[in-house]
């Protein structure tokens, strides 16, 4: 007897397709430990792993601490000839409030710390329903799917690069010291290489999906034609 197929080319459902080279796979349940890869490119599929929203959750939280830090506490300090000056972030952009710079700085407090903050937020609203075991939130499809078109655009890592190189020209003219806010970007970079470690995005698809949430937005299919009507049944 021949196995009734259980995915749909018309609709993709039951499919999933490889991020890198777009080859097409049978979606099946994996138990935890187990690996789903590629066939083509051996790309990672699916890695479920216990406890692994739990993880998420914590790094989510510690990611918000360590951003509310580095916005407070001091950057850096520059000392020259005896005199010296500690800033933070919150400082300069106090100091830009009212000058034609205000639109870069707040781009880049955007880029740095709210866009990362945000997505902190919609991965906790949509993993806390999930690790204790209850059903998840009515839009937790939708903010799962913001955190993760957010990704590319946090952009803390590029500002640890950029701050370095700056203070590699500055420190020939001045003495610099590395404030907590500094250390507090550094340990964040960390903190989210766990996190994509941790993170399995087919296992908190399938979880969204078995509570019964819906999981695509695209636009609704158009209603089929009605028949046009017979002579006889006018």
């Amino acid at each position: 007897m021949e196995r009734e197929p259980t995915y749909d080319l018309t609709t993709g459902r039951g499919l999933m397709a490889c991020p890198r080279c777009d080859a097409l796979h049978v979606e099946e349940d994996l138990d935890l430990g187990e690996t789903a890869r590629c066939i083509r490119c051996g790309t990672v599929l699916a890695k479920p792993r216990d406890g692994a929203f739990a993880q998420l959750i914590a790094l989510a939280f510690t990611s918000v601490v360590l951003l509310v830090g580095a916005v407070f506490f001091p950057f850096l300090e520059v000392s020259t000839m005896g005199f010296g000056n500690a800033s933070s972030l919150f400082d300069v952009a106090l100091a830009f409030a009212e000058g034609v710079l205000l639109p870069l700085v707040l781009a880049v407090l955007a880029m740095i710390i709210g866009l990362p903050i945000l997505r902190s937020v919609l991965l906790l609203y949509t993993l806390v329903p999930l690790a204790q075991g209850r059903p998840p939130r009515r839009h937790a499809a939708r903010a799962y799917r913001w955190s993760e078109i957010l990704r590319p655009w946090s952009m803390a890592e590029i500002f640890v690069i950029g701050t370095a190189v700056a203070l590699v020209k500055v420190a020939g003219l001045a003495t610099v010291h590395l404030g907590p806010a500094f250390w507090a970007f550094c340990a964040l970079i960390f903190v989210n290489l766990a996190s994509r470690a941790f993170m399995c995005q087919t296992s908190i698809w399938d979880a969204i999906e078995d509570a019964g949430l819906q999981t695509e937005f695209g636009p609704r299919a158009p209603a089929a034609p009605q028949p046009l009507p017979r002579p006889e049944d006018a």
